[in-house]
């Protein structure tokens, strides 16, 4: 059962001012929530129906892609409808099952409830359409996300860093003289650690579905479970060189 409301009130961010961590950029789906099996078995459906084969491999390519290059791929395939009808078909699909079972990543729910306690700001950047994203945030606190960046909001879609960029850009409304090495940018898949990483944001990378090779560009966790804001804020310092920075202690 989703928490109606984050706490009345939360002190200003109380890390370093200089060097500290200003906000955290979500993924979505297989980050905060486990929706791939809802993606797959959508597009396993959509497939089939138009007598085609997709197998769990097809559906792996899919993963962290924009939908309209998932759409495209699933014409490949031999559905014979538009971009746009695959999109909705899928996304259809997907919210249902949200409705029926929230799917939260370990970990995920407790980062973003420390993040809001400490107040740091938090937004989310994902390929889905406003729909699903509002489905997901609608069943965490109420104020978790400043705002929202969906796939149905920019033109070019993770790996692009333009969904990045756009929301480093609608943050200086929330944080002062943003920093984007200040902002960390959390991940779990190839296109969208590329995405982050691009758009100069500080990104881990927590694989999921898929994994994920070590990079300069990105940190590689194997979890959020017990990662704490406090974490987030000595990672940021340690990467950027900030004062007290040190080694981050994973769970």
């Amino acid at each position: 059962m989703p928490l109606t409301s984050l706490p009345a009130t939360t002190p200003a961010n109380a890390f370093d001012a200089r060097h500290g961590i200003q906000a955290v950029l979500w993924d979505m789906d297989g980050t905060i929530v486990d929706t791939e099996p809802y993606w797959i078995a959508a597009e396993k459906a959509l497939v089939h129906s138009h007598g085609g084969s997709w197998t769990d491999e097809d559906a792996l390519r899919l993963v962290g892609q924009a939908l309209p290059t998932s759409a495209g791929m699933l014409q490949e395939a031999g559905v014979r409808l538009e971009i746009r009808e695959i999109i909705d078909i899928l996304t259809q699909s997907v919210c249902d099952g949200v409705r029926e079972s929230v799917p939260w990543r370990p970990g995920a729910r407790e980062l973003l409830e420390d993040l809001a306690g400490h107040g740091v700001p938090c937004a989310m950047v994902t390929m889905s359409e406003g729909p699903l994203a509002g489905l997901v945030a609608d069943a965490l606190p109420e104020g978790t996300f400043r705002f929202r960046v969906t796939g149905d909001m920019v033109r070019r879609g993770k790996p692009h860093p333009e969904p990045y960029l756009l929301a480093l850009d609608r943050l200086g409304a929330h944080v002062p003289g943003v920093d984007p090495r200040r902002v960390v940018a959390i991940e779990d898949s190839a296109p969208g650690v590329a995405s982050a990483s691009a758009s100069g944001a500080t990104t881990i990378a927590v694989p999921h579905f898929l994994p994920l090779p070590a990079s300069e560009d990105w940190a590689l966790w194997p979890t959020l479970h017990g990662v704490t804001a406090p974490a987030l804020d000595t990672f940021v310092r340690s990467r950027n060189g900030g004062a007290g920075g040190g080694a981050v202690e994973l769970p």
